[in-house]
């Protein structure tokens, strides 16, 4: 191959990369990753029956295969999170069909979510703390 005949070769491959570039570049925090393990710990006083993800603000929830109910207490199980974005809402149904959405919740930089609850079974508020990639899941 002649001189010229490289020079067009790597002129065209450096035109090529350098357009498709920024078609590639997105915002990290909204880049989807892969499906990843991620445990549930129910700390509160009722079953959890489901549980399901969205992106964040909206969007269709999918279903997470939760296996057997989570019971109440102090009880973990390790779930299969789909493929998507880090940043996820995460709906909760418990045992008598009360539903709790968390937003934003960081699937990425949390190993789990620990729900805990407050104000006995009635009038009780639900909340979720992520758990950080060294906690252990029964704390």
């Amino acid at each position: 191959m002649s001189r010229t005949a490289r020079y067009i070769v790597a002129a065209l491959t450096v035109a090529t990369v350098a357009t498709a570039l920024p078609a590639m570049a997105t915002d990290p925090s909204s880049t989807a990753r892969p499906a990843r393990t991620y445990t549930l710990v129910n700390r509160t006083f009722d079953s959890v029956t489901a549980l399901a993800v969205a992106p964040v603000g909206g969007g269709e929830f999918d279903n997470v295969v939760l296996g057997e109910a989570l019971q109440g207490g102090l009880t973990s199980a390790t779930v299969h999170m789909p493929a998507g974005d880090c940043r996820r809402d995460i709906r909760v149904t418990f045992r008598d069909q009360h539903q709790e959405t968390f937003t934003g919740i960081d699937v990425c930089r949390s190993s789990g979510l620990r729900l805990t609850a407050t104000g006995g079974t009635r009038g009780r508020t639900i909340q979720a703390e992520q758990l950080s990639q060294v906690d252990k899941p029964g704390l």
